[in-house]
């Protein structure tokens, strides 16, 4: 059974960079793809970006247990990590790797024991989260106020993660986690 490198961190704390850095690093991990009861946008397919279910099928598919994690996050939109996702993967010979929220994180943590590393990253600090997100120019201000308080709730998880990773400098951080994963994965 191949091994789970599980992420989590405040929008705009350079999550994103450090896990498409690793997918680039020959290390085996494979992107776990989540499912969601929203409606694909632009050029999304199902069973690329996500896999796409109606809010009924979501619903379905949580009675009928077949999620590590879910979360609606809005009536009727749902995000979660099926279980055949990480078996599709497994079943490959492959690792995975996961971008979930942080109670996502522990859910799936929780799940898989030893058999998953837990990253959490974030900010140097509020402040320096808040210029990261103004400078990405993509949020108006009410957004980027009401994405520091969800990552001020965010940090509160830290220390239930197995690694707490501050992203001051981002080469500095994609090396530190290139060789805590790198570790992982001999054991």
């Amino acid at each position: 059974m191949g091994k789970l490198i599980i992420f989590s961190a405040p929008s705009g704390a350079g999550k994103s960079t450090i896990i498409n850095y690793l997918l680039s690093q020959n290390l085996n991990l494979n992107f776990s793809i989540s499912a969601t009861s929203r409606e694909p946008r632009g050029e999304e397919k199902h069973g690329i970006e996500y896999y796409f279910h109606s809010p009924e099928e979501f619903r379905q598919k949580i009675s009928n247990d077949e999620f590590l994690e879910y979360e609606e996050v809005y009536k009727d939109k749902f995000y979660g990590t099926l279980k055949s996702e990480v078996d599709r993967i497994f079943k490959a010979g492959g690792n995975v790797i996961f971008d979930v929220d942080v109670v996502g994180g522990c859910n799936i943590k929780k799940y898989y024991g030893d058999k998953a590393l837990s990253i959490f990253v974030e900010p140097p600090s509020i402040d320096e989260l808040r210029n990261r997100l103004v400078k990405r120019g993509t949020d108006s201000p009410e957004v980027i106020e009401s994405r520091i308080a969800k990552a001020e709730f965010e940090m509160t998880f830290a220390p239930q993660f197995d690694i707490v990773i501050r992203n001051e400098n981002l080469e500095d951080a994609k090396a530190k986690v290139l060789k805590l994963v790198k570790d992982f994965l001999e054991k």
